[in-house]
């Protein structure tokens, strides 16, 4: 397969108050040429393999540095979201995949510089995926996702080719290239600053950059603010022209009731993390452009600890998956802005798809929860917590009020805990909360990459903590299955097998809310869940 393409983008990063530009007259822009964009989370890090990186970070690299590759994007219920399918050039000017599906080879686009402009070179390419799969970063677990585990399956061909091995085909390995972490390092400036203890300069990249990416950045206050300033050789946007904004700047404005104001004002281009019913409201007074796109690779689930009793018992999970109110649930917590994942109808009694995550025949019918918690032993029902996190409150709290009335109902008595971030992340990783709510989102959205990841092995991220053999074994094969019809029959399988043994109860996948000026143009929903700056403009 002989592909080349290029990225169909126009840069853009977010910007702070007018005033900020004010104190610095020198490199004043005009209104039109800067992007503000404020946000409830910060930058925390300029490289996002730290571990504990932020989004708004990831966003950040994604127009600080290039990758091989990227994403393209697509059409999905009228809003534009990416595409896992479509993979384009970045760096590379182009690549091909041997017929055997084992190599994949990378010609990198003559000309492209890095910011300091020495040229991009197959030696920083090699050296910057040696560093993604060796060095104890984020990356590392990443790229083992897609078969990219170690530093010689990549072999530097001559200056502009690279070429990647893998040990069996993986329809993930290229994938995984174009996600937040395998980004392009200027190797000769990164070791520079590396040390015997820090090989791979990840002390000194936390707070500089070293890449050839449509943005540099300016100035960074770590948790407060970040300025990047368009780099004018950058030219793998859409029409080989630079990014659109020359200046973005990225405040953290903590508040979302002052985030709502800032943007109704003008004061601010764009923000995405408003509370669900600042969004109604300012959507409701039409001055404002407001784009809501079901996040198609997240979901929002209500977990039982499989291992734990009474939840080791299916008729148990059964039972509580028949007493929620899933639309009195919905309209509390998003104001029914998402997508549902209940109400589903099955003619035979079989998932419409293998597509995961999927809409499931479930619906309040306490009559039956009884008896699912009959047939469990446990006519009288029993006691236990219902944990959430204190920074999803605005939508987790309503929601474990109404859960805990309705399962009242049937003789389960709830106790409701709020708990902090880092306690409510240390008790999942030691498996300890018996029922909770949760999200889970996932970068490369393939059906065997969301039941491998969440419902196998000891790992984190498997928060039911369900171990069954046979579910592990159909997501490992569809792992390596070319074969399209084939995949979708393993995908309805474990699709069938998810609803029969109920490890968690699928809610719905929440919208992301981009509420903008009118005058910004460009937004695609991207699979970290941020603004790709290099995406949007102003008309």
């Amino acid at each position: 397969m002989r592909f080349v393409s290029f990225r169909l983008a126009s840069s853009v990063l977010a910007t702070t108050a007018l005033l900020l530009i004010a104190a610095a007259p020198s490199q004043a822009q005009t209104r039109a040429e800067t992007l503000r964009y404020v946000t409830g989370a910060s930058v925390n890090t300029l490289d996002p393999n730290i571990p504990g990186s932020t989004r708004e970070s990831f966003a950040l690299s994604m127009s600080t540095y290039d990758r091989l590759v990227a994403f393209g994007r697509k059409q999905l219920n009228g809003k534009w979201v990416f595409d896992l399918d479509t993979i384009t050039g970045e760096l590379a000017e182009s690549y091909d995949v041997s017929p055997d599906g084992l190599k994949i080879t990378f010609r990198l686009r003559k000309g492209a510089k890095f910011q300091d402009g020495s040229p991009v070179t197959a030696e920083d390419v090699k050296w910057s995926l040696d560093r993604c799969v060796t060095a104890p970063i984020l990356g590392k677990a990443q790229l083992l996702t897609g078969s990219l585990t170690s530093a010689d399956q990549f072999k530097v061909i001559d200056p502009l080719t690279i070429e990647v091995t893998l040990p069996k085909p993986d329809k993930l390995a290229l994938p995984n290239l174009a996600t937040v972490y395998p980004m392009i390092i200027n190797s000769k400036v990164a070791k520079e600053h590396a040390t015997a203890d820090d090989p791979w300069a990840t002390a000194w990249l936390k707070e500089h950059t070293a890449g050839s990416g449509a943005y540099a950045v300016e100035s960074f206050k770590p948790g407060e603010q970040v300025i990047i300033k368009r780099n004018e050789e950058w030219n793998r946007g859409s029409a080989n022209k630079p990014a659109f904004f020359k200046r973005v700047i990225v405040q953290s404005v903590p508040e979302p009731a002052t985030r709502a104001n800032l943007v109704e004002r003008g004061d601010a281009d764009l923000v995405l993390d408003l509370q669900a019913s600042d969004v109604q409201s300012l959507e409701a007074k039409g001055k404002l452009k407001v784009i809501s796109t079901p996040q198609y690779n997240a979901v929002t689930f209500v977990s039982m600890n499989n291992q734990i009793p009474p939840f080791d018992n299916v008729n148990v999970r059964r039972a509580i998956a028949s007493a929620l109110p899933y639309d009195d649930m919905f309209k509390a917590a998003l104001f029914g802005r998402g997508a549902p994942l209940f109400g589903a109808t099955w003619a035979d009694g079989k998932p419409t798809n293998g597509i995961y995550p999927f809409q499931q025949p479930l619906k309040l019918d306490l009559d039956k929860a009884r008896e699912y918690l009959k047939a469990a032993g446990l006519p009288e029902g029993f006691s236990t917590t219902f944990s959430f996190n204190v920074g999803q409150a605005s939508t987790a709290e309503p929601m474990a009020a109404l859960v805990k009335e309705s399962l009242g109902k049937i003789g389960i008595k709830v106790d409701i805990q709020k708990l902090p971030d880092a306690q409510m992340s240390t008790q999942i990783n030691e498996k300890k909360l018996p029922f909770f709510t949760e999200g889970i989102v996932a970068w490369l959205p393939s059906t065997d990459y969301f039941y491998r990841n969440f419902y196998t092995g000891s790992q984190r991220w498997n928060y039911s903590s369900i171990n069954n053999p046979d579910l592990a074994a159909i997501a490992q094969e569809a792992r390596f299955e070319p074969d399209k019809a084939k995949y979708e029959e393993a995908g309805r399988k474990l699709n069938a097998m998810h609803f029969d043994l109920m490890p968690q109860i699928m809610l719905w996948q929440p919208n992301q809310d981009a509420v903008m000026a009118p005058s910004i143009e460009g937004y695609t929903y991207e699979f970290h869940r941020q603004v790709d700056y290099r995406d949007v403009s102003r008309k």
